[in-house]
Formats: C-alpha cells, structure tokens, sequence
C-alpha cells in the first residue's frame, strides 16, 4: 500500500475514534447529578398502575413528594438482583433517618411467575423500606417502556427461562423526573452520596 493511501487509512480511523469519544463524552455530559433535571434525552418516567406486596393497587402518583429509586428485576434472578437489593439495602441503612424521606422500589418484570406473595416473601429479606410492586403482562410493558428498561427472557435447559434486564437503579426526584442512576458495580460511596444529594434536593 501506498504510503499516501496508508496516511488517508489513519486519518479515517482517527476520525471514527474521536467521533465516538465526543459520542460517549455527549452521553455522559447528559447524566445530571440528584437534584437536577436532564435535558437534551428521551423522557424517562410516567403513568403507571401495579400492586404492591399486600395486594393494593399502585400509580406513579403515589411516588411523587418524595424522591424515588426504582430497580427492575425478577425473584428468580441468580445475581444482579439479589446483589443489587443488598447494596441498596446497606445504602438505606447508611442513611439512617433520611431513608424515610425516599421510596425505594423493586418492580418484577417477570409477569408470569411474580405476583404479590412472591414479592412480599423475596424482598422480606432485604430492608423494609424496599416496596415489590408486580403487575400484569400489559402493567408491566407499560412501566417498562415508560422508564425505557430492556428486558428479554431467554431459554435455558428444561423448557424454563430466565430474564435479561437493565440492572441499574433509577433515581427520581419528588416531582417524578429522572436525574441519574446508580450503576451495577459503583463505588458505595459514589452511590450514597447519590442518594443524599437527592434527599436534600427534595
């Protein structure tokens, strides 16, 4: 290849790279901190009915004059879940008082397999502050799409399925608006002050 042919091929992989670092650098750009509201991204958030562990019904209304945290998962889930109420269990215990002035959600999308007993029995184990709300398939396609969570079930061996899903938690402040998440794997710390920065917006 031609030297000047070679230096065209650079220049061209050079421009791809830094198109996607000012790509990524954009994305991150719009990532607000608690308290603030995000601009420039697709709406994240909105009406909702489901029923909680003791078998009332729910709507997004009954979130709103507090900030929320919202996870999506399924009982049955072998790590991301169970790991992820854990870490959000030690957070509220971090936050001692201020843990009242929140509501902590974890929304099964598996319609199928998750009523209210078997939320009410999984999330016994982890801090009570954490609400099971489950819906019906429509409820559930509904709240999903309305915080734009990914969720696929897969096949596995026997005929039985397991669920692939969006594993990080949502933050919403008092008013219902998304201002950020805290990612699968973050630091504790980074995550608590998260969730006090988003107390003290309210």
């Amino acid at each position: 290849m031609r030297p000047r042919h070679i230096g065209l091929l650079a220049g061209g992989v050079l421009a791809i790279v830094l198109a996607l670092v000012g790509f990524t650098a954009l994305v991150n750009s719009r990532q607000a901190s608690p308290g603030q509201s995000v601009t420039g991204v697709a709406s994240i958030g909105g009406p909702f009915a489901l029923t909680k562990s003791d078998g009332k019904a729910v709507t997004e209304r009954d979130f709103l004059g507090k900030p929320t945290a919202i996870f999506f998962g399924f009982t049955f889930c072998p790590e991301v879940c169970p790991t992820t109420l854990y870490e959000l269990s030690g957070l509220i215990k971090d936050l001692g008082p201020e843990a009242d002035e929140m509501n902590f959600a974890f929304v099964s999308v598996d319609w199928e397999r998750d009523g209210p007993k078997e939320l009410a029995s999984y999330t016994s184990a982890f801090d009570s502050h954490i609400q099971g709300l489950s819906g019906t398939e429509a409820q559930i396609e509904t709240v999903t799409k309305a915080y734009r969570v990914y969720y696929k079930r897969v096949p596995v061996e026997g005929g039985d399925y397991t669920i692939d899903h969006t594993a990080s938690v949502y933050l919403m402040d008092k008013d219902g608006r998304f201002v950020g998440t805290l990612a699968y794997g973050e630091a504790r710390d980074t995550m608590l002050e998260k969730l006090k920065r988003l107390v003290a917006g309210a």
